[in-house]
């Protein structure tokens, strides 16, 4: 089964605006970009999600703005595709499965940003469509939410969705364990 690799969000709003700032972005792309280089050294298909805002006067990824380009320590190469898409899901009015299939892909690595929000509705779209999902755990990221006057750390969030992912949805592994068993 032909694999690809779908990086989601992965954009310089996430790293320079306060209100977007997730927990250790850098340290996620970092790893994101490990599976990038894998992928391209085997010369597997890569798909970049980036997310454009449709809002008057969105605060985050608004069109042609720095923040929503592609963050530079992933960025794509002219050759590789992006997808655009206005919505959480990379699935939702979008080309991307149209794109896989006509790469013969029926398994998609999956990284980006954020976790409890755009990487967990393309995971549970990805599944419902009937592709094989490995979720790359280090190479996603997210940020505090506020429940009830009750802050949820970043990193709990992180943990919730990885698991909540895990088994029905995905296979959730690290980056390093993905490279090791592929």
């Amino acid at each position: 089964m032909n694999k690809a690799l779908v990086l989601v969000d992965i954009q310089n709003d996430y790293f320079m605006r306060v209100q977007s700032r997730l927990d250790a972005p850098e340290k996620a792309a970092a790893q994101a970009k490990q599976a990038l280089e894998y992928f391209r050294k085997n010369n597997w298909p890569v798909i970049f999600v980036q997310h454009i805002s449709l809002k008057e006067n969105a605060q985050s990824f608004a069109p042609g703005t720095p923040g929503a380009e592609i963050y530079e320590g992933v960025a794509p190469l002219p050759e590789e595709k992006i997808i655009i898409k206005h919505e959480p899901s990379s699935f939702y009015e979008t080309e991307l499965k149209d794109a896989l299939y006509a790469k013969g892909v029926g398994h998609i690595v999956v990284c980006g940003m954020m976790s409890h929000m755009c990487i967990d509705t393309t995971v549970r779209a990805a599944k419902d469509l009937g592709f094989a999902v490995t979720l790359l755990e280090d190479a996603c990221t997210t940020r505090n939410l506020l429940w009830h006057d009750t802050v949820i750390p970043a990193t709990t969030v992180h943990q919730a969705f990885m698991a909540s992912l895990d088994g029905t949805f995905a296979t959730v592994k690290t980056t390093a364990e993905f490279i090791a068993e592929s």
